[in-house]
């Protein structure tokens, strides 16, 4: 028997690798076979004095490899005992299908523009990568923006100008852009969103293209919202179909735009995912029935939970010259504060092949 302390549940391999079993933490807390009256073996615990959260401080596998044995960290350093037997007799998530969290390897993402000797050969390799993982970060790229828009046009992407203007210079300072009256035009850290949710059809691009680094901080963070979204419904069904059904008012208030969109926050077609909407800072209050707001809510904050955790989050710090290029339906995005004249100019594309 092999197991594997995963963050969330226990994985048990009965015999090898070919077979496993996942049990949650608290339900295996809850069935503590010591939990039980010596005479009459019933129960003397109730799961509702187990929180959901609940973890191991340390798990090992008996001496008799036969039996798991599980050191709770909660208060009085409580061991269970379980056996194997026991286990596969009441397993309920037996050879599961493995949905992995989003990755946070920055690896993946990079290219080196010197290294694609053409146009062509930038264009294909950043439409591969934001296929394959959402985004890419290129690195070496030159500052010309202009020229960045030319060699990334084609094949389907055709510059989007938006509310704020064809191109935007993302800085404290910024004199060239409409509508600058909100969060990308601070020096604040900016959480985890995706961009125009508040409009029926966003962008399906962006270019984030670093003219200055900022003196410190200003770090870009990245999670793919389509793997977070997979993820999320293999743990929690219920709250996958919140996310799913239930409509947001995505709208944006600024002094001279203003923009209203209902959606839920994740959108399928014909049971696919389409796209994800997450933008915290445009959202207006929730409306449902006072029997549905706690459940909604739980269910929003487990998805944050997904991505906020730093596990799942690629983080990558843009110099001079390079640029961010992520796939806006799929790929939430972030900011750290920063100190300093950082300067990024954003250019939205959209996909005409969708």
């Amino acid at each position: 028997m092999r197991i594997e302390a995963r963050p969330d549940h226990l994985r048990v391999h009965p015999a090898n690798d070919t077979d496993h079993l996942d049990f949650h933490y608290f339900w295996l807390r809850h069935n503590c076979d010591c939990c039980r009256h010596p005479t009459t073996r019933e129960r003397t615990l109730c799961s509702s004095s187990i929180a959901l959260d609940i973890r191991p401080r340390q798990t090992t596998v008996a001496p008799d490899g036969r039996s798991v044995v599980i050191d709770w960290d909660e208060p009085g350093a409580h061991r269970s005992t379980y056996d194997l037997a026991w286990l596969e007799r009441h397993a309920y998530a037996r050879n599961r299908p493995e949905v992995a969290p989003p990755s946070a390897d920055l690896a993946r993402l990079e290219l080196r523009f010197a290294e694609h000797g053409s146009v062509a050969g930038l264009r294909a390799a950043c439409l591969e990568g934001l296929a394959a993982h959402g985004a890419v970060v290129v690195r070496g790229a030159g500052t010309d923006t202009e020229r960045l828009i030319d060699e990334l046009a084609g094949s389907g992407l055709e510059l989007f100008s938006s509310h704020f203007g064809r191109i935007e210079d993302l800085r404290t300072d910024n004199t060239t852009n409409a509508n600058t009256d909100q969060l990308g035009y601070t020096d604040a850290a900016v959480d985890l969103h995706t961009d125009q949710a508040f409009i029926a059809e966003p962008p399906r691009y962006q270019i984030l293209h670093c003219m200055r680094p900022a003196d410190e901080g200003g770090e870009n963070r990245l999670v793919d919202g389509r793997q977070a979204i997979s993820y999320l419904r293999s743990i929690d069904a219920h709250a996958f179909a919140l996310l799913t059904t239930v409509p947001v008012r995505f709208h944006r208030v600024q002094k001279a735009f203003t923009s209203l969109h209902v959606s839920p926050i994740v959108e399928l077609r014909d049971g696919a995912f389409l796209r994800v909407r997450s933008s915290y800072f445009t959202m207006d209050p929730h409306c449902l029935p006072f029997a549905e707001m706690e459940a909604y809510y739980r269910a929003y904050n487990r998805f944050a939970a997904i991505v906020n955790e730093p596990r799942h989050q690629v983080r990558a710090l843009l110099g001079a010259g390079d640029f961010l290029l992520y796939d806006n339906f799929r790929t939430l995005h972030a900011r750290t504060a920063f100190t300093g004249a950082r300067w990024m100019r954003g250019v939205y594309f959209d996909d005409h092949r969708r």
